[in-house]
């Protein structure tokens, strides 16, 4: 731990550095094109709205009584176009009620940073804040009876209520020390959810987080790194957690050249996954290399009998390696990653060379061995998300894979996994997500029966405005 004089420097560097980041983003050009991230299919909502009674083709599975929330960056002020990452949006909440067969409402609600409170001329929202920065806009889920706004390296998770209003910046009922992440994973047989989590402050330490059944902070184990990681997601087996170190770190030199989110490609950082057992110290982390690349997002692990770790992930040839808008890799295949803990190696399988993102499984199986995965395809011709109208299910046993296309000008974002009811088989559910039909500017949240992935949606629910294509959503299921 340092000293109280290395902490006093520390801070005197920090508020330095913030000071000539400060001046120099005011100074940012704006680009000479329009922003990717700030134009077409991510242009911004400069609203909240409230629709009731939507309209429905098809019918929706009564058995769906919860909300599908999604959320993403939504500025709620126009930024700087030459000083604005993707990344650090202000959060806006996406959600549609299904109950008895019917869309009761959609509702789209800022998440109340200090900004968005001081924009929308409203008294800040209670609860303490971690940082500097109170944004939270990377994925929302339920969890403990609440639901919950997340992202990673600064904010606290924000705790929303049944209408997606902001209830308070909420540390887990103070039982949270340090930032959270944008990716806990739920272990289907304890309950319990597990995060890596890593601040931009601390460039030297990560920390492996579990959250409760109870919605409390029972473990905060530290990880020594280098360079300031970004480590995005992680992924859970029966006896460890897969920490994924690759060359996306700190730059100093990002930040003080003004940009809001000082992450770049570091050909420098030696790219690893770590193997961390559940309970273990940081120190009892087995750490295996992998050829350089950048993960946002696996899909799902486990184990083999002969001892080996099992890992699906999108992975990406760079990531942050040009540009400072938001991601710029147009090569992001679906592998397979074999990790042998004695060796310390990890061996790369293409799975699927197409490039695509968001993979998701039927999480009733996360560290457990599976058949199927959904995920949204990629333009290797334009980095910014949404490009793609169809989405894709992979089926892992039988090495093939199906497509769901929705038509021309319909874009689809991430769909995420429903089981029909308790105990139902693997891929026996629903998928959702939302759909952009950019050709007359307006949204549906679209319910594909898995088990008839190419076949008609089962229900496809109207929204008569764009909404903005987003990070990450999923289903909360009505208490």
């Amino acid at each position: 731990m340092a000293s109280p004089v290395e902490q006093m420097i520390r801070r005197t560097v920090a508020r330095g550095v913030m000071k000539v980041a400060a001046f120099n983003r005011k100074r940012l050009a704006p680009p000479d094109k329009p922003h990717p991230y700030l134009t077409g299919i991510h242009a911004p909502m400069e609203r909240e709205i409230s629709l009731d009674g939507l309209h429905v083709e098809g019918v929706i599975p009564p058995e769906l009584d919860g909300r599908y929330l999604r959320i993403g960056p939504n500025p709620v002020t126009p930024p700087n176009p030459g000083a604005y990452h993707w990344f650090v949006g202000d959060g806006m909440v996406h959600g549609v009620r299904l109950q008895g067969g019917r869309a009761l409402w959609y509702r789209n609600r800022w998440i109340r940073s200090r900004a968005v409170s001081a924009a929308l001329k409203e008294p800040e929202a209670p609860g303490p804040r971690s940082s500097r920065s109170d944004t939270v806009n990377t994925n929302v889920l339920g969890h403990a009876g609440k639901t919950w706004a997340l992202v990673e390296a600064g904010g606290f998770p924000v705790e929303i209520d049944a209408d997606l209003a902001t209830v308070a910046h909420n540390p887990f009922e103070g039982t949270l020390h340090g930032s959270f992440s944008a990716h806990p994973h739920l272990d289907p047989d304890t309950g319990e959810m597990h995060a890596i989590c890593y601040e931009g402050r601390d460039q030297t330490t990560i920390r492996h987080v579990v959250v409760g059944r109870d919605g409390r902070v029972r473990r905060e184990e530290p990880i020594s790194v280098a360079h300031g990681p970004s480590i995005h997601d992680c992924m859970i087996t029966k006896h460890y957690v897969l920490v994924f170190d690759l060359p996306v770190t700190f730059s100093l030199k990002t930040m003080l050249a003004g940009h809001p989110f000082p992450y770049a490609w570091n050909p420098d950082h030696r790219a690893r996954v770590g193997l961390l057992p559940r309970e273990g110290r940081g120190s009892d982390i087995v750490w295996c290399e992998v050829e350089p690349c950048y993960v946002f997002h696996p899909c799902n692990a486990y184990e083999t009998d002969d001892g080996r770790v099992i890992v699906d992930v999108a992975a990406h040839a760079t990531m942050f390696a040009e540009s400072t808008q938001g991601p710029d890799s147009r090569e992001a295949a679906f592998e397979r990653w074999t990790i042998d803990p004695v060796a310390r190696r990890v061996a790369r399988q293409v799975l699927d060379a197409e490039p695509q993102e968001f993979p998701r499984c039927d999480e009733r199986r996360l560290g457990k061995p599976y058949r199927y995965a959904y995920s949204m395809p990629l333009d290797r011709e334009d980095a910014a998300l949404g490009a793609k109208t169809f989405l894709i299910k992979h089926d892992l046993q039988a090495g093939k894979r199906a497509t769901h296309e929705f038509g021309p000008h319909r874009f689809p974002g991430e769909f995420v996994f429903v089981p029909k009811q308790a105990g139902a088989a693997e891929d026996e559910g629903w998928l959702m997500g939302y759909v952009v039909n950019m050709g007359d500017q307006t949204t549906d949240l679209v319910i594909l029966d898995a088990q008839r992935f190419a076949g008609p949606p089962q229900a496809v629910v109207h929204i008569p405005h764009r909404v903005p294509s987003g990070f990450h959503g999923n289903w909360v299921p009505q208490a």
